[in-house]
């Protein structure tokens, strides 16, 4: 204890150059702290929009469904074995059948997906219910991006067309009786949903299905010859690549941050052992052994680390609440990334980011205090006291 108030007392006595690296070191506090709760809240963000409005507890695809091969979807389609039937029947599982088309708004051609889902469905959070319209037209629902490119809204009629699965080409009209709002580019964008089993009439494919999605919190999933059933961490395994990418080349700016923050520690505590050469013997002379005086030196530079996690506190606990009350309002531009984000990013701070970041800097910060003070080791009273360090 008498090391710590010892510490404590040389270290406000430094003044201005003790303050000038704490408050330096709060800033490394603040920004670590602020830019991994961004990311944070943005995988949070996108992997919950993605899961309420797509993917809900995980899905079954047909064994030929490849979302990133639009050529793979005139054979991926195929009847529900019994097992996905019954999660259906259970109000379990709801299936969307999916097949490529073509749209006419205004007598322009647009190349499409046509999916179709149950309007009753409540598996995700897609308006389908909309589709339950009654209409001498096929009632369709598209997202605010597709209506932006086509130029569609709600009460506009457009002509579809598509091959069944004999590769006959037919054609219908469809009234968009709803744009839907949504910030998940895989819903919206090249798409039009209409009612399931419209669909599956319209394209002969009766009580088929190109994937089958799932409740949430689903446990043990049938396993099933045809249908390979895929896990939310595998459908959300891009995003959360994204995120782990940027955290990554955020570390570099963290990293700077530190070592600027660490060259002035180790600076002050290589000044200090010059400065006070005299104070180092007196307290030798008095009879604290080298392990103690190289303790307090150490703990002198350590404490910067506490002193500094406490100025952070000050200012940084209201500008992270706000901040996080606020949110990060994202450029326009960002939307046609295929990031699932909203307005704006609502960063999230957890208590182990919190400590673990105070943790890395009260270590780092006590490696540096303690390196330059390993020439006290070989120091000899006598030298001390008169001024000298070999």
């Amino acid at each position: 204890m008498t090391l710590f108030k010892l510490a404590l007392r040389n270290l406000l006595g430094a003044g201005l150059r003790t303050w000038l690296n704490v408050v330096v070191l709060s800033f490394s506090f603040v920004v670590i702290i602020w830019m991994q709760g961004v990311l944070k809240g943005m995988n949070n963000q996108a992997v919950t929009s993605l899961v309420d409005a797509e993917y809900a507890g995980g899905q079954f695809w047909h064994e030929n469904y490849d979302p990133y091969d639009p050529l793979s979807l005139q054979d991926a389609h195929g009847k529900l074995p019994d097992e996905l039937k019954d999660l259906v029947e259970k109000e379990k599982a709801t299936p969307v059948l999916i097949i490529q088309g073509t749209a006419y708004p205004e007598g322009r051609m647009t190349t499409l997906l046509i999916k179709g889902i149950d309007p009753d469905q409540k598996i995700i959070s897609l308006p389908s219910f909309f589709l339950n319209e009654k209409t001498g037209e096929i009632p369709a629902v598209i997202g605010n991006r597709m209506s932006e490119n086509t130029g569609l809204k709600a009460g506009d009629t457009v002509t579809l067309r598509w091959r069944d699965v004999n590769g006959t080409f037919d054609a219908r009209d469809a009234l968009i009786v709803q744009v839907m709002r949504t910030t998940v580019q895989s819903i919206d964008q090249g798409q039009i949903w209409i009612p399931l089993d419209k669909l599956r009439e319209l394209s002969d494919m009766e009580e088929e299905a190109t994937l089958l999605i799932v409740e949430k919190n689903i446990l043990d999933p049938p396993q099933v010859n045809g249908w390979e059933f895929k896990s939310l961490d595998f459908l959300v395994k891009d995003i959360t690549q994204l995120v782990k990418t940027k955290t990554s080349g955020s570390s570099i700016f963290y990293v700077i941050l530190l070592l600027l923050a660490m060259l002035a520690i180790f600076d002050t505590q290589v000044l200090s052992l010059f400065r006070r050469k005299k104070e180092i013997g007196t307290l030798m002379a008095m009879g604290f052994t080298r392990a103690k005086i190289i303790g307090l030196f150490t703990i002198e530079g350590a404490m910067h680390a506490v002193l500094a996690a406490l100025v952070a506190a000050l200012y940084g606990i209201p500008f992270l609440i706000w901040f996080a009350k606020t949110g990060w309002p994202i450029p326009e531009s960002m939307d046609s990334y295929g990031f699932a984000l909203g307005e704006k990013i609502f960063p999230v701070y957890g208590a182990g980011l919190v400590v673990g970041t105070t943790l890395l800097i009260l270590l780092v910060t006590t490696l540096v205090s303690y390196l330059p003070t390993r020439k006290i080791a070989k120091l000899k009273p006598t030298d001390a006291l008169r001024g000298k360090i070999s």
